[in-house]
């Protein structure tokens, strides 16, 4: 089922009204902040991914692996909804977001409605993907706005300089990124080819120089140690999302904090220089 269509059945069976006014009565959710020492980790929970296969046991409970996350210092966690290709579901951002808070839980999916970013913040989260290759630029700017209005925030991907100009367009449209140390919007770089599921690490270092400094900037797949951390680090990354590595790591929390240590030890080094 497409998510478009997943969109529609879903409304389908709670407008939009309803929902909203069950959000209304929500507490806010927690905020996303990053850390003074310069580099982050975004812990993803997925149970299958495209390229991998089959990443975690039926047996596993997914909210056991959210606070082992946030036992290793995860700065958010980025959790799978999308049901065909990531065997995701909205329950799973609930779970994760009522089991690791006060650390914040970012909805990751192939988001194309805004009543999508409403069935988010019903569930817990406190921000969402946005994937600006599916979103012309008024649909972008459009989620943006309403992800900022809900009191969101917004990881907003790209793939290539093309996607990097119309996403600084549609990020400054929306407001500043970061107020009062919360973030409001990042851009992530994902380094993964869509249609051949390879890795391009040198993504990374191409479009680095682009991207702005005052929007926090995400490594995106392909981080999967701690030297690779360190990478993107040097290279000005602020946070890195890791996924396929940590769901396979025998001690996720001990996997989190050395990512930690080697991307901050990176750039402190960065700085210095």
């Amino acid at each position: 089922m497409s998510s478009t269509l997943r969109a529609v059945t879903a409304m389908e069976r709670c407008p939009a009204l309803i929902l909203e006014a069950r959000v209304r009565t929500l507490p806010a959710p927690p905020p996303l902040k990053l850390s003074s020492q310069g580099f982050d980790v975004i812990a993803e929970l997925k149970r299958r991914s495209p390229s991998a296969g089959a990443l975690a046991r039926r047996a596993l409970r997914i909210t056991d692996q959210a606070r082992n996350y946030a036992q290793g210092g995860a700065a958010a966690l980025s959790v799978l909804t999308e049901p065909e290709a990531f065997d995701g579901e909205l329950a799973h951002l609930h779970e994760v977001a009522s089991a690791a808070a006060p650390v914040p839980a970012m909805r990751k999916d192939f988001l194309v409605s805004p009543y999508q970013v409403l069935e988010a913040r019903a569930a817990g989260a406190s921000g969402v993907l946005l994937i600006a290759a599916m979103l012309n630029d008024a649909r972008l700017q459009d989620m943006l706005r309403y992800t900022h209005r809900l009191g969101l925030f917004a990881l907003v991907e790209i793939f290539d300089a093309a996607d990097l100009d119309r996403s600084v367009a549609a990020i400054r449209a929306a407001g500043p990124a970061v107020v009062d140390d919360r973030c409001r919007s990042l851009l992530g770089v994902n380094c993964r080819d869509l249609r051949s599921l390879k890795v391009d690490f040198g993504r990374f270092a191409a479009l680095a120089p682009r991207l702005p400094a005052d929007i926090p900037r995400v490594a995106e797949s392909g981080v999967e140690s701690a030297s690779q951390a360190a990478r993107v680090a040097g290279l000005g990354y602020g946070v890195a999302l890791v996924g396929t590595a940590l769901m396979r790591a025998p001690d996720p929390a001990a996997f989190v904090a050395e990512l930690l240590r080697a991307g901050r030890a990176s750039a402190f080094e960065a700085r210095a220089r």
